[in-house]
């Protein structure tokens, strides 16, 4: 591989918003894939990082879009590599049974973005993305798989946003467009 094959990393970011607490009965299912699904993404070809809470495994902890939000915040090598974990592993048991532990997004919920390789998305950045990704559809800047870009498309997006937010301001940034598409 050259080295410009890798000058880019696509970012993901996925929310879900929890039918139950973590500690119901119900959600243990999905809590018992947790640690099998994580390993399995770090060691996935083409994977490059994942956010985890300071002193945890997972992200789980986090919720800068409301408690009942979890999220999950990746970057890839490229967006065949996030494709092929999603859909063609054991993630895919995940995906398929969602309902089971998570309400239906009436909005985006994932998010795709390419950063230059080496940098880390901040879950500011992430929020900032969805926002855009809802505000404004599909862009370069923010898309789906659906409606995907290449790095090359988006290179004038490659730099990272400015200083991230406070968990506050990208709270609310997310929630004022989940209540514009609402409405």
């Amino acid at each position: 591989m050259t080295a410009s094959t890798h000058a880019a990393h696509l970012a993901q970011l996925n929310i879900a918003t929890l039918r139950h607490p973590l500690d119901d009965p119900r959600m243990a299912p999905f809590v018992e894939m947790l640690d099998p699904v994580n390993a399995a993404a770090d060691g996935a070809p083409g994977f490059v990082w994942r956010l985890v809470e300071e002193g945890s495994a997972d992200a789980t902890g986090l919720r800068p879009a409301g408690e009942d939000v979890i999220v999950n915040l990746t970057v890839w090598q490229s967006q065949e590599a996030l494709w092929d974990f999603t859909y063609r592993s054991g993630h895919l048991e995940v995906v398929r049974r969602r309902r089971e532990w998570f309400e239906r997004h009436a909005t985006a919920h994932l998010v795709l973005w390419w950063v230059p390789a080496g940098h880390l998305p901040t879950v500011a950045e992430a929020m900032e993305r969805l926002a855009d990704l809802r505000a404004h559809g599909p862009s370069p800047r923010a898309f789906t798989f659906a409606s995907s870009y290449t790095a090359a498309e988006a290179a004038q997006h490659l730099q990272p946003v400015p200083p991230p937010q406070s968990r506050q301001a990208a709270r609310t940034a997310w929630q004022a467009t989940a209540g514009e598409a609402a409405l």
